[in-house]
């Protein structure tokens, strides 16, 4: 039973990895075809984990309707995340107006100008700095880890 859970468990996540390094541009597929790559995938690891642990019907079925039960679940977690993420957004954006406030009364209208001017372009540059970390592909590190290991040099 253990064996069945950990392979569901590194398929699920074999699943999530495959569709997101598949994927050519992050986002641009709508939700219909995304909802529809990742059913297949999942019949996919189901067929394969059918045939590798020669499972009976009924384990099949078990075992979609426990992967099927922990999609719902991941989903649900995300939309109760998402919530907590705008709000936690609309925090951090009222304490920002609140230092602006702040600081618009400590400086010169000048000074002000300059002193926006300046934190705008460093956030510009923040930006650039994380998509370059993350690559071309929007993946960073995570391509590095579909390389195979390097054959280690003898002395």
């Amino acid at each position: 039973m253990k064996k069945i859970f950990l392979t569901l468990a590194l398929g699920i996540a074999t699943i999530t990895f495959a569709q997101q390094s598949g994927m050519e541009k992050p986002g641009k597929m709508d939700p219909e075809q995304r909802k529809a790559e990742m059913q297949k995938r999942q019949q996919e690891h189901l067929d394969k984990m059918s045939k590798d642990l020669n499972l009976s019907s009924e384990q099949v079925k078990k075992v979609k309707a426990l992967q099927d039960k922990q999609i719902s679940e991941m989903q649900a977690n995300m939309e109760k995340n998402k919530e907590a993420r705008k709000a936690k957004i609309a925090e951090m954006q009222k304490k920002r107006e609140a230092h602006d406030a702040e600081m618009k009364k400590i400086l010169t209208p000048e000074q002000y100008q300059k002193w926006d001017a300046d934190r705008k372009a460093k956030m510009e540059k923040r930006k650039e700095m994380m998509k370059d970390r993350a690559g071309k592909d929007g993946f960073g590190k995570r391509k590095m880890m579909n390389k195979p290991a390097e054959a280690p040099v003898a002395p």
